[in-house]
Parts: C-alpha cells; sequence; structure tokens
C-alpha cells in the first residue's frame, strides 16, 4: 500500500488541470526519482516547460506552482470614468446600440473603441441586447403568435 505524502494530498485537492500535472512533473522527479526530461515526454510536454517549472517549484515550493498574475495592457481610460459611463447607461430608459455607446463613450473621454471592444465592455458590465436579434422571430408557435396579438 502506497504511502501518501503532502505532494499527494494537494495533488488531489487540486481542482485546476494545468497546476495538477505541474505538480505530477515534480512528485515524479521528486519522489518517484525520474529524470526530468523522461517526465516532460511522458507529459507530452518539452523539456523547457519541465525545467521551467521545476525550478519555480525548487524556488518557491507548492506555492511556485501556481500560475501568476498577469497585468496586461493598462487601459486607456481610467475606472472611473467607465464606471460612470457604465452607470449612465444602466439609469437610461431608452435603448442604445454600440454606434451610441461608442460615441458616449468617445465624447466623454476622447478614446474611439472598436465595435467588437464595445460589445465585449457591454457584457463585461452585465448588459444585453434590448432588441431581439433576427433569428428569434418565428420561434414562437402560431398559437402563441395569436395570444399575443391585441385585439
Amino acid at each position: 500500500m502506497r504511502h501518501y505524502t503532502k505532494i499527494d494530498k494537494i495533488y488531489n485537492q487540486e481542482s485546476n488541470a494545468d497546476i495538477k500535472e505541474r505538480i505530477q512533473l515534480v512528485r515524479r522527479i521528486t519522489q518517484d526519482k525520474q529524470h526530468i526530461e523522461d517526465v516532460a515526454n511522458e507529459l507530452h510536454r518539452c523539456r523547457a516547460w519541465a525545467y521551467k517549472w521545476y525550478k519555480r517549484y525548487n524556488e518557491n515550493g507548492l506555492e511556485g506552482l501556481q500560475d501568476q498574475p498577469r497585468t496586461g495592457r493598462p487601459p486607456d481610460v481610467p475606472k472611473e470614468t467607465m464606471l460612470k459611463i457604465r452607470q449612465e447607461l444602466a439609469y437610461s430608459n431608452t435603448g442604445w446600440d454600440f454606434r451610441q455607446v461608442m460615441d458616449l463613450i468617445y465624447k466623454k473621454t476622447g478614446v474611439r473603441y472598436h465595435e467588437v471592444h464595445i460589445y465585449r465592455l457591454l457584457h463585461k458590465w452585465g448588459f444585453k441586447s434590448k432588441v431581439p436579434k433576427k433569428r428569434f422571430v418565428n420561434t414562437a408557435s402560431t398559437n402563441e403568435k395569436k395570444s399575443f396579438k391585441k385585439e
């Protein structure tokens, strides 16, 4: 019967598949005494990947196997300004389309965003289309359409 170690317990509790793979790499190298390049081949990974994660484990322990935060490109518009624009859209009683939102952002900030990014922002803010898409027009049955019509 196999004796469970700390690494085995953490492996069993982990839900992220990428981190589980890194823990498996470390366990095979440290406990099973396999060569790092052999483990990389078994996991279908390159040597550089294996050396990178093993080095991070040696420097920071099991915490080093976690993903580091990524900063990305900083936004062109401050968060406070975008929050005000979002609130203005939320309190609006009328519907709007992406062009109106794009113009509103441009008027308030001087930054012009692409159409696709406007849709991303609206989705991130939790807004949905107020006008149904054309594909939903004929989904109701004939009886449902008749019952919905005004008499």
